[in-house]
C-alpha cells in the first residue's frame, strides 16, 4: 500500500513517520516533504507544493495511492479534497466548502451564533472607519483577527485603543495579509486556559484524540506576538471526562450538526481551539480543519492505533467501533524557531543535531521547516524543529525535551524555556 502525504511542516513529518509503521503500507510520499521526512525509513520526498492540487492529484492516480492525508490549511480551503474526490481517490480531510470552516473567521463566527454554540461576542468588520469607531466603547484587551488564512499569524491580543486602532490600520490596508485581511473580527478577549481538542469525524460521529495543549506566544510566560505554535504537551490535564462531555455535547456534535444542515457534510480531523474558563466552561476560540501543528508532534508520538487504518474506517463510514489507543505516557514538543520569527527572519543556514539523538527511545525530533542541501541540512522555514521527549508525566516529558534541545546547535535558533508550565504547575509532587 500506498500513502501520499500532504505538506512540508513538522505535523506532515509526523503524519508521515506514523503512517510508516504498519508493515503493509510500502511506501509514504510527502509531498514536498522536509529534510526530516527524507531521512525516515519508506518515506520519499516529491517536489510537488501543496498548492498544485491537480499535479497532487495525478501523481495520486499514477502511483495508485491508497490514501492521501493532507497536512496544511491552505490546500483543503482550495479543494484539494474536492479534486481527488472527482477522481475517485481517497483523501482524508474536509472538502472546500466544509473547510470555510478554518478559511473564514467570520463565517465561523456567524456560524457559532447561528447554531446556539458558545463564543466570545464579536463584530466583523470590512471598512476601517466602522472598526476604528466601534473599538472606541471596547473593553480592553481586545483580540482583532483576519478574516482568512494567516499562517497563525493574523491573530492580535490589543491593550489599549492606540494599539487596536493600529491593528486595525494594518490588516484592512490589505498590505500584510492581503485578501485574508479584507475583513476582521473583532471580539471580547476570553479569560481562561486553552486547549485543543483534536477528532477525527464521519460527519456524523467523532473518535476523540488524546487531548493537548499548544502554546502560541512567542515568549516565556505566554507573552510577546502569537506564533503558529511554540510548543504542546499531551494530555493536557485541565480536560477531563466532565469537561470533555461538555465539549462533545455543546461544541463538536452541534457543530456536525449544523454543518450538514448548512449542506456542508465534514469528514476528516476537526481542531477546535477551546478557552476553558475558571467554572470549566468551554467557549471556542477558532477551528482549524486539519490536525494541529505543534499538537501533532507529541500527540503522535503517543499514539499506538494504527493511524492508515483510522483513516480508510473514518472515509468509508466504519468509525462505529474505532477507538484510538494512547501511550500511558505524557510527551511534550519544544519548538525551535528561527530568529526573528514570527516576523522576519533569515534561512539557508545549517541545522545540526547530535547524532545520539536518533537512538534514544523517548526522544523524537520532528522537522518543519528545513531541507536537504548536499549533504548538509538548511533551515527553509521559521519554525525549524519540534523536540517531542516522553515521560511519566508532564515535568518528566519536559526534562527529556530540554535535553533534547541541547542536542541540536542552536546558535540560529530560539525556544520557550516553560512548555508544559501550567500542567507542571498541578503536578501534586515536587
Amino acid at each position: 500500500m500506498k500513502i501520499l502525504i500532504v505538506g512540508g511542516g513538522g505535523r506532515e513529518h509526523a503524519l508521515a513517520w506514523k503512517c510508516a509503521e504498519p508493515p503493509y503500507v510500502d511506501k509514504v510520499f510527502c509531498a514536498p516533504g522536509n529534510a526530516g521526512t527524507a531521512r525516515e525509513d519508506k518515506v520519499i520526498n516529491v517536489a510537488i507544493s501543496p498548492e498544485d492540487l491537480e499535479r497532487l492529484a495525478s501523481f495520486a492516480e499514477e502511483e495508485n495511492i491508497a490514501l492521501t492525508i493532507v497536512g496544511p490549511e491552505a490546500p483543503l480551503v482550495s479543494g484539494i479534497v474536492n479534486a481527488f474526490n472527482a477522481r475517485g481517490l481517497k483523501c482524508f480531510g474536509p472538502t472546500k466548502e466544509a473547510s470555510v470552516l478554518e478559511g473564514s473567521k467570520v463565517f465561523t463566527k456567524d456560524f457559532l451564533h447561528r447554531h446556539g454554540i458558545p463564543t466570545g461576542k464579536y463584530k466583523s468588520f470590512s471598512d476601517i472607519s466602522g472598526a476604528l469607531n466601534y473599538i472606541k466603547d471596547c473593553e480592553f484587551p481586545l483580540v482583532i483577527k483576519a478574516d482568512g488564512l494567516a499562517s497563525g499569524k493574523g491573530v492580535f491580543i490589543t491593550s489599549d485603543l492606540v494599539e487596536a486602532e493600529g491593528v486595525v490600520r494594518t490588516i484592512l490596508s490589505g498590505n500584510k495579509f492581503g485578501e485574508a485581511g479584507s475583513q476582521i473580527v473583532i471580539e471580547e478577549f476570553l479569560d481562561g486556559e486553552e486547549v485543543s481538542y483534536i477528532c477525527m469525524t464521519d460527519g456524523y460521529h467523532c473518535v476523540p484524540f488524546a487531548s493537548s495543549q499548544d502554546h502560541k506566544a512567542r515568549d516565556d510566560g505566554d507573552s510577546g506576538p502569537n506564533t503558529g505554535g511554540m510548543g504542546a504537551y499531551s494530555p493536557a490535564p485541565l480536560l477531563d471526562s466532565d469537561l470533555e462531555h461538555r465539549v462533545l455535547e455543546e461544541i463538536i456534535y452541534p457543530t456536525l450538526s449544523g454543518l450538514r444542515e448548512e449542506g456542508k457534510l465534514y469528514k476528516g480531523f476537526l481542531y477546535a481551539g477551546l478557552m476553558i474558563n475558571s467554572k470549566k466552561q468551554p467557549k471556542v476560540l477558532e477551528f482549524n480543519c486539519r490536525f494541529g501543528d505543534p499538537e501533532a508532534q507529541p500527540t503522535l508520538f503517543r499514539l499506538k492505533t494504527d493511524l492508515v487504518d483510522a483513516c480508510l474506517k473514518t472515509l468509508e463510514g466504519d468509525i462505529g467501533e474505532l477507538q484510538l489507543e494512547f501511550d500511558s505516557k505524557t510527551a511534550l514538543g519544544v519548538v525551535l524557531a528561527a530568529n526573528g520569527y514570527p516576523e522576519s527572519y533569515q534561512t539557508g543556514w545549517s541545522v545540526k543535531v547530535a547524532e545520539k539523538a536518533s537512538g534514544l527511545k523517548d526522544l523524537k525530533i520532528f522537522h518543519a521547516g528545513t531541507a536537504v542541501s548536499g549533504d548538509a541540512v538548511v533551515s527553509t522555514g521559521g519554525r525549524v524543529l519540534c523536540v517531542v521527549g516522553r515521560g511519566d508525566n508532564v515535568r518528566e516529558a519536559q526534562k527529556v525535551s530540554y535535553k533534547g534541545v541541547d542536542l541540536v546547535e542552536s546558535s540560529n535558533l530560539f525556544y520557550r524555556t516553560d512548555i508544559g508550565y501550567r500542567a507542571i504547575a498541578r503536578l501534586k509532587s515536587p
